[in-house]
């Protein structure tokens, strides 16, 4: 790859993610600015309880915290009792916060679903078919994910041997 197209590349993937992420501040923004019904938003909130089976903000938290640890340990493998024990102190510091990141998913929700989507989603996560859902829904992802992964790999391997065979007909060897 000559220079040029190595920089244009590289300037390709950075605007790309300029893109990206201007992308998620003005979502962001249009999230805290546009007014939601109250009962949209509460019945929102109830699609997002009724399906928070993979408990995102505690495994968020003790991922974050287990991080930090292992980034300290690091630095002074000395101190790994008392760091288990400060970093359990703010992890139980941040138990009472849960509400607050789940009222922001809720919001989400509320920002794209009518009130009365909504009431039609709550209605089928409260029955039965719903909570097996739910409950699935965490290890369906992750069997899907496998799958996915797999199937990244083969096309992968496949895709780059078809690119190399294309270029060999156009007389280019690698």
């Amino acid at each position: 790859m000559t220079f040029v197209n190595r920089n244009w590349m590289r300037g390709a993937r950075v605007a790309a993610f300029a893109a990206v992420a201007a992308g998620a501040l003005a979502f962001s923004a249009l999230t805290f600015a546009q007014e939601v019904a109250p009962e949209q938003l509460a019945l929102a909130r109830k699609y997002v309880d009724l399906t928070d089976r993979a408990a995102v903000f505690e495994t968020t938290v003790v991922t974050v915290g287990i991080d930090s640890m292992a980034q300290l340990l690091t630095q002074n493998p000395e101190i790994e009792a008392q760091l288990d024990e400060v970093i359990g102190d703010v992890i139980k510091e941040y138990n009472g916060r849960k509400g607050d990141l789940l009222d922001q998913f809720a919001r989400v929700y509320a920002l794209r679903f009518t009130t009365d989507e909504l009431q039609q989603i709550v209605n089928f996560y409260d029955s039965a078919v719903g909570q097996k859902l739910a409950a699935a829904n965490s290890e369906v992802n992750m069997d899907l994910q496998r799958i996915l992964q797999v199937y990244e790999n083969n096309l992968r391997v496949e895709f780059f041997a078809k690119v190399r065979a294309g270029l060999r007909d156009k007389g280019i060897t690698l």
